[in-house]
């Protein structure tokens, strides 16, 4: 044991004595996130070409183009409105099989929640629930209490923006129900285009629309919808921060009510 023990002293000694090795510092810089989704100067005038062609289509023609240019790759994210059913049913005819989610806030109406058991139930489609990394009650403890009612903009990033970021990862497109004559910020929305804040194509069937397209297809073909717009809320998101309506008030006044806000974030660039 003793000689071993004196071994092994030599064979440090001889390590140390060696000559070290110098290797040179790299430093790397990792590449920024939105450099890695940036699109080519040709896929941009591919998809202005598209859009441009497809502003004449119907609905439907625009969705079996996503599905033909994009299935299994192409998603839906739908907070169940008018529109979003109408994408749905028009779905179940061409591509049922198209993954959709839903970015649950925590702060979804009930009757929001029931009417996607209702459009499984009718349609066979189950759209998944996305939600964000903590509860409700772990936000607004956090936050010492309701954001929404202080920063509802950064309650918005927190709970939608960011989880749509994260949903968004794996797929090429994505579809939205947004109406360009719903918003001035919707206005300027192209059928098809390329969605920088997201890193994926998108496209909006009924972009072209307008409500009363909408609810003519949901009267004749009995698609389900949130009976809430029954009762007055004409654009519903999460229950803090929807009213119904008044007579004569725009169709998203009920959003936000009382603040200057009219977005939540996901159709902004």
């Amino acid at each position: 044991m003793a000689q071993r023990g004196r071994l092994v002293q030599v064979m440090i000694a001889a390590f140390t004595a060696m000559p070290q090795l110098e290797l040179p510092v790299v430093s790397v810089t990792p590449p920024k996130p939105e450099l890695l989704a940036a699109p080519s100067a040709e896929l941009l005038d591919q998809l202005a070409e598209e859009s441009k062609r497809l502003e004449s289509a119907t609905p439907e023609q625009i969705i079996e183009w996503a599905v033909s240019a994009y299935f299994p790759k192409l998603t839906m994210a739908t907070a169940f409105g008018p529109e979003g059913c109408v994408i749905l049913y028009m779905l179940s005819q061409i591509e049922p099989r198209t993954h959709v989610f839903n970015l649950d806030t925590g702060y979804q109406f009930t009757e929001t929640l029931q009417l996607r058991d209702e459009i499984a139930r009718r349609y066979g489609i189950e759209v998944e629930m996305k939600r964000p990394a903590t509860t409700v009650e772990e936000y607004e403890a956090h936050h010492g209490g309701p954001l929404y009612k202080t920063n509802p903009d950064q309650c918005c990033f927190d709970r939608k923006v960011t989880v749509l970021r994260e949903a968004a990862k794996g797929w090429s497109a994505w579809m939205s129900g947004i109406r360009r004559d719903q918003s001035p910020d919707r206005a300027r929305a192209p059928i098809v285009g390329w969605d920088k804040k997201f890193g994926l194509v998108k496209i909006s069937p009924l972009a072209n629309w307008t409500k009363n397209d909408v609810w003519k297809l949901i009267t004749d073909k009995n698609i389900p919808y949130n009976p809430l717009h029954d009762q007055g809320y004409t654009s519903i998101g999460c229950w803090p921060c929807t009213r119904a309506v008044l007579f004569g008030e725009d169709e998203r006044a009920g959003r936000w009510s009382g603040t200057a806000k009219t977005e939540c974030g996901l159709h902004t660039q």
